[in-house]
């Protein structure tokens, strides 16, 4: 099955954050205050999402004040932070919202991202992912992490569910 086969029958999309909605570098402060930069087209991407009806979900192994303050911003409601089991997370997160995994995507970058990407039913990640994961994933993006990644594999699951020009029209006039 295709990358846009599967994407066809996702209701939710979560991501990942470090090496994801960011580039994957950890920037702490003298106080020890973590920082994260994320991309502004990224944040437009998981908007669209929801404008277009799906469920946005940020799952991550780390906890970040700045992915709290991130996830504000974008309204986005479902999210998981320091969490080592992500297939569970977002299996969770499935049943608490009515889905089966198979119509949830998940995008991750790195090894221990590979039970939740193996168990959904749209799996994506980022052109500098690992290799493994970039092996098994149904979609890698041309971009990479923080860089517009996160926005690619918004606009592909929009498309493969005939939503993106609609979602862009408002854009367009």
């Amino acid at each position: 099955m295709s990358a846009l086969e599967r994407a066809r029958a996702v209701k939710l999309m979560a991501f990942d954050v470090d090496g994801v909605m960011t580039d994957g570098r950890l920037y702490f402060t003298a106080t020890g205050e973590e920082m994260k930069a994320f991309h502004s087209r990224d944040g437009l991407g998981m908007k669209l999402l929801q404008r277009a009806g799906l469920q946005v979900a940020i799952v991550t192994a780390r906890t970040a004040r700045a992915v709290d303050l991130r996830a504000q911003n974008l309204g986005i409601t479902l999210v998981k932070q320091g969490v080592e089991d992500k297939r569970t997370a977002l299996a969770e997160l499935a049943r608490e919202l009515g889905f089966e995994l198979a119509q949830c995507g998940y995008m991750g970058d790195d090894v221990v991202d590979l039970p939740v990407l193996r168990a959904c039913g749209f799996s994506a990640s980022v052109a500098d992912g690992h290799p493994l994961v970039r092996r098994i994933v149904d979609y890698v993006s041309r971009e990479p992490a923080g860089a517009g990644a996160v926005r690619e594999v918004c606009e592909l699951v929009l498309r493969a569910q005939g939503k993106l020009d609609a979602a862009l029209t408002p854009y367009l006039q």
